[in-house]
């Protein structure tokens, strides 16, 4: 059974909150929406939402102090930020604080979807990786701890 998903938009046009919202619900997401960057916080829970679609300019927390401190929080998330009014350093600053990508409005939301999807993909895979190389670190320094007790117990046996 595949794993669903989950999902915390964030956008103060309730138009593209919604659309967003109501789009991935209907291709297989598990949907939170957020109205702003302290309502976000509010419904943030770490190890909960696997991506957070977050817009720049919102009133109070904006997407960009939003992405920062969610990714304090969880820094496995995948973050897209999308903005009505783009630029250079709004995308600096995006991809600074952890963004995987960064999309101007308007969108198409298959684009969306897919650039979604891919860097859940590109997620999944460094988690895995993490967890060999985890399991390769633990061989390592367990190996020669293994062989030495297998020294030790046949020196004790033929001692006996």
């Amino acid at each position: 059974m595949k794993k669903v998903e989950r999902m915390l938009v964030v956008d103060d046009e309730a138009s593209i909150r919604d659309t967003l919202s109501e789009y991935f619900t209907a291709v297989g997401y598990e949907v939170v929406a957020a109205e702003d960057g302290v309502d976000a916080l509010r419904k943030f829970i770490p190890r909960r939402f696997d991506c957070l679609i977050t817009d720049i300019v919102m009133p109070g927390v904006d997407g960009i102090e939003l992405l920062k401190q969610i990714r304090f929080l969880d820094n496995d998330i995948v973050c897209l930020v999308i903005t009505g009014f783009p630029g250079i350093g709004s995308a600096i600053s995006a991809m600074k604080e952890g963004a995987c990508d960064y999309l101007t409005k308007p969108f198409h939301m298959e684009d969306i979807r897919l650039k979604v999807e891919k860097a859940l993909i590109v997620r999944k895979n460094e988690m895995q990786l993490r967890k060999v190389k985890s399991l390769m670190l633990t061989m390592i320094i367990l190996i020669p701890v293994l062989i030495s007790l297998g020294i030790i117990f046949g020196i004790f046996w033929k001692g006996m």
